[in-house]
């Protein structure tokens, strides 16, 4: 269930991005301006891989790119949702968790789900205040975040 905290919690904007919480740590700012970039672009398998910068992405596509951005995953690793099993350590973060297992990845970042699905299969990657069924996804975090 989506709570929102003021100054801790990202707020999702009526245009579809994501407001970013006053005491967020730059990392994390880092990470949902870059999810807020790519908001609203189509589904595309394989896209995000090869290529940083896409006319579309998929579900790890996505996730990489904005960890990228937030220096939470390496230039150069291409990964696919297999990857992010063993990325980072296991367990919730306090504020990105990523929900990994094979076939697909998405994130908790701030609170929001930034995600490729939502109410129908590969629309591309959005914001959503709703969580989604985590059965069978392995939980990663990467250490103070």
């Amino acid at each position: 269930m989506y709570v929102y905290h003021e100054g801790y919690t990202a707020r999702l904007l009526p245009n579809g991005k994501a407001g970013i919480p006053r005491y967020a740590p730059a990392r994390v700012k880092r990470a949902i301006a870059a999810a807020n970039r790519i908001v609203g672009r189509p589904y595309r398998w394989g896209g995000g891989h090869g290529k940083h910068e896409s006319a579309g992405y998929d579900c790890s596509g996505s996730v990489a790119y904005v960890l990228r951005e937030a220096g939470m995953l390496k230039k150069g690793v291409e990964p696919t949702s297999g990857y992010f099993l063993r990325w980072g350590r296991p367990g919730f973060g306090k504020w990105i968790t990523v929900y990994a297992k094979r076939g697909h990845v998405f994130a908790l970042i701030a609170g929001l789900r930034f995600d490729t699905t939502g109410s129908g299969a590969g629309v591309g990657p959005r914001w959503y205040t709703a969580s989604r069924g985590a059965g069978g996804f392995y939980v990663r975090r990467i250490p103070g975040y």
